[in-house]
């Protein structure tokens, strides 16, 4: 498995030294920028997969830096900012300047490194699309066609277990790899996960004339292009 490119933008020198020992680099590929012009310079020049960004810098502070990461080098790298600023408004400013995530200093290493995970899963784009019975799904714009046409535009939860089924066709997929799909854990709500399979039917159902999702009771489900319940 490749690793993780993470930049750390962080002025304080004892933090980033703490961040590098806690990563480490067997999972990781660490850079680090101590002011944000130096970070303006590494954005520019190489990718990575996620920033982890101080608010708080000299010369261009972290605001302005992921402002200008958003809107002048038009990257969509996931940024997790790091602040001692916690009201809900010192938020609202992260997450307007094009933040995805943000954490409180002080915080807990493994905590950071979570969040590092969670944002890296999010951001990485399904593997091309998905072909199964006749039906077509695309991950870039969520839409499942059918072989004369039809089509219709998937969100959210629906996406998810639809391209989880397609992929596994014509096998079921079991209802801990959906809870794990959806939620991360194994063990989620199947009452929630019976409710989004039910809509997603009807959805189907109503564009292309069959429900296309098969129940296997106290299992999980499998896409089925013949399955019209």
């Amino acid at each position: 498995m490749s690793l993780l490119r993470v930049l750390i933008v962080e002025d304080n020198r004892q933090l980033a030294e703490n961040l590098f020992e806690f990563l480490g680099e067997e999972a990781y590929q660490l850079d680090h920028a101590a002011d944000g012009l130096t970070a303006l310079h590494l954005l520019a020049t190489n990718a990575y997969d996620v920033i982890v960004l101080d608010v708080g810098l000299p010369g261009v502070d972290g605001l302005t830096l992921c402002r200008r990461l958003r809107e002048d080098l038009k990257r969509e790298t996931p940024v997790l900012f790091l602040t001692a600023r916690d009201s809900i408004d010192d938020k609202a400013l992260g997450f307007r300047a094009g933040a995805d995530d943000y954490l409180v200093k002080p915080f807990n290493l493994r905590e950071l490194e979570m969040r590092l995970q969670a944002l890296t899963r999010r951001s990485r784009p399904s593997s091309g699309q998905v072909e199964a019975g006749g039906f077509i799904f695309n991950p870039g714009t969520l839409e499942v066609l059918n072989a004369q046409g039809k089509r219709a535009k998937l969100v959210g939860y629906h996406a998810t277990i639809l391209e989880n089924l397609l992929r596994a066709h014509p096998n079921l997929v079991t209802y801990q790899a959906l809870s794990q799909a959806l939620w991360g854990i194994d063990e989620g709500d199947l009452s929630s996960l019976r409710t989004h399979v039910y809509s997603l039917r009807k959805l189907l159902a109503a564009e292309f004339g069959r429900g296309l999702i098969r129940t296997h009771h106290g299992r999980g489900y499998s896409f089925d292009p013949e399955w019209v319940d």
